[in-house]
């Protein structure tokens, strides 16, 4: 890119980092620095405040850099993330939004202990909750690194390495110093400066194509060097049945995976009461099913403007076609069209990324210090001294996010959010749903149905060719690929179900049918609610 592309967006950064950081010194200066303020941000937020925030959380680097990649170098089968990312909601809001804001106090391991014995199942689903944060916090970490490089005309790989850095550093700021308020109104302002962005994209892709989304379809076809079947399915997930599996496997690990989320669940308690939860919900699913439907018209504007080999020369997986296309639909690389609408994108998508690991960092610290450290310390472990270990948390977090993420480099983001779902839905989404709706359901049981879904899900992903085995993987030098598809959800899902059921099953602890009745008020009605 040019000096004034790098000014321009370097100013635009500058500018949104600073606000944000007076933003999180403003809260930091004006909250009491309880816990409940920490990770709930005092329950103060409006439904339409949180519908944002949730919106912001969830409208990640892989959403916007990723789906649009996958779209313009695949066609229809980059669709399936748009269409599962936003089917997973429904879910969420039919099944999960209000029973856990009325059964929770600050994360997923409140719900499930509230009829269990609290010490083994908060640290199966602390665990759990870090292992699915910090897969995707590494998906923002890598969006980071491919937006600086294409913003420095990809000059070599020290550029990448210390945006990963700055971004870790910057996120442990925020989640130290402002806690879930300044975390929510970051996700507010980055919610907005998103859509705009979009919608303003969107409609010059459009206009280019004189409104004739048909013809821009053919356009992004023609230019594919696929023909028609880049519009059919099968393009990426077709042929033979290792395909096919992968692509039934990534689209439960999509559609299921959004409940199981730390970040997106965290967010309910930030709302005074469940039917506040049901209605941000609601914003949410409005402004983020309107997102997707932009994502997909800039998707095939890239095939169609670009040029499938032009994104893939800029980035392998696609993560640049959006900045990509901003700079066409400008005027050009030379043109200062072209450079004020490539620095505004490249700046909103740096916001994005910042924004996102932020939420993540907190749901994640949270589950440290409220979930391990404090069933681990109960009687030792002071409110104030949770909140420390919160922060500590943040640290450690980063780093490790910091470290994957510059091993990621080089995989879609939306691919690596995928993952994260998979472990999400495989974990996490068994022991919240039978502990909501099992009557029998027992310790041993929600322990079982963590552990067997997470483990199953990460060795699976080790031994899939996303780690080994081809020249895309992690470690292409090395082959220890015994897993054929790329994403677990497939056989981790159904293992986290089973092994819940079979530990209840098999466990000689009876259930206990009066705390089961007390959840079931409290879930339904609110009644005794935080």
């Amino acid at each position: 890119m040019t000096d004034n592309h790098q000014t321009l967006a370097l100013l635009l950064f500058s500018a949104f980092v600073a606000v944000t950081l007076g933003i999180t010194t403003w809260v930091s200066r004006n909250r009491q620095g309880s816990v409940e303020e920490f990770y709930a941000g005092g329950r103060l937020f409006t439904p339409v405040e949180n519908g944002f925030a949730i919106a912001g959380d969830y409208m990640s680097a892989a959403s916007f850099l990723g789906i649009s990649g996958l779209i313009a170098l695949h066609g229809y089968d980059g669709m399936l993330y748009s269409v599962g990312f936003l089917v997973g909601w429904l879910v969420v809001l039919f099944l999960v939004a209000e029973l856990v804001r009325n059964c929770g106090r600050f994360t997923l391991a409140d719900v499930v202990a509230a009829r269990m014995r609290e010490r083994p199942v908060r640290i199966a689903a602390g665990t759990s909750s870090v292992t699915v944060s910090v897969l995707y916090l590494v998906a923002q970490m890598v969006g980071a690194g491919s937006l600086v490089a294409l913003l420095l005309g990809g000059t070599g790989e020290a550029a990448q390495a210390w945006t990963v850095v700055g971004v870790g550093a910057l996120m442990v700021i925020y989640v130290s110093l402002g806690g879930m308020r300044a975390t929510t109104w970051i996700q507010i302002v980055k919610a907005v400066l998103l859509l705009s962005g979009t919608v303003a994209l969107t409609v010059l892709v459009l206009v280019r194509f004189r409104g004739d989304f048909d013809q821009l379809l053919l356009t992004a076809a023609e230019r594919s060097g696929h023909g028609e079947s880049f519009l059919a399915p099968g393009l990426k997930y077709g042929g033979d049945w290792t395909a096919r599996f992968d692509f039934i496997s990534l689209g439960l690990a999509l559609v299921l995976g959004t409940a199981g989320l730390p970040h997106i669940l965290s967010r309910f308690y930030t709302v005074p009461t469940a039917r506040a939860a049901r209605r941000s919900v609601v914003w949410a699913i409005g402004l983020i099913g309107g997102f997707y439907l932009m994502t997909i018209v800039l998707g095939f504007g890239a095939a169609a403007i670009v040029g499938p080999d032009a994104v893939r020369g800029s980035n392998a997986a696609g993560n640049t076609a959006v900045p990509l296309l901003a700079l066409d639909l400008g005027g050009g690389a030379d043109s200062t069209g072209g450079t004020v609408l490539f620095a505004i994108v490249a700046a909103v998508a740096f916001a994005t990324i910042l924004a996102v690991v932020a939420g993540i960092t907190l749901a994640s610290s949270a589950s440290v210090a409220h979930d391990l450290y404090a069933s681990l310390r109960r009687r030792h472990a002071k409110p104030r001294s949770e909140v420390a270990v919160a922060r500590a948390a943040a640290g450690g977090i980063g780093v490790v996010a910091i470290v994957l993420g510059l091993l990621a480099r080089d995989l879609n983001v939306a691919f690596l959010v995928g993952l994260a779902f998979a472990v999400a839905a495989s974990a996490n989404l068994p022991v919240l749903l039978y502990s909501l709706f099992w009557r029998g359901f027992t310790t041993r049981g929600a322990v079982w149905a963590v552990y067997g879904g997470l483990i199953p899900a990460v060795v699976l992903v080790v031994l899939s060719p996303v780690v080994s085995g081809s020249p895309e993987s992690l470690f292409p030098g090395v082959d220890f690929q015994y897993f054929p598809l790329q994403n677990p959800g497939l056989v981790s899902i159904p293992l986290g179900f089973v092994a819940g059921w079979l530990g209840t099953v098999t466990s000689a602890e009876e259930p206990d049918d009066a705390k089961h009745a007390e959840t079931e008020v409290r879930s339904l009605t609110g009644a005794g609610a935080v």
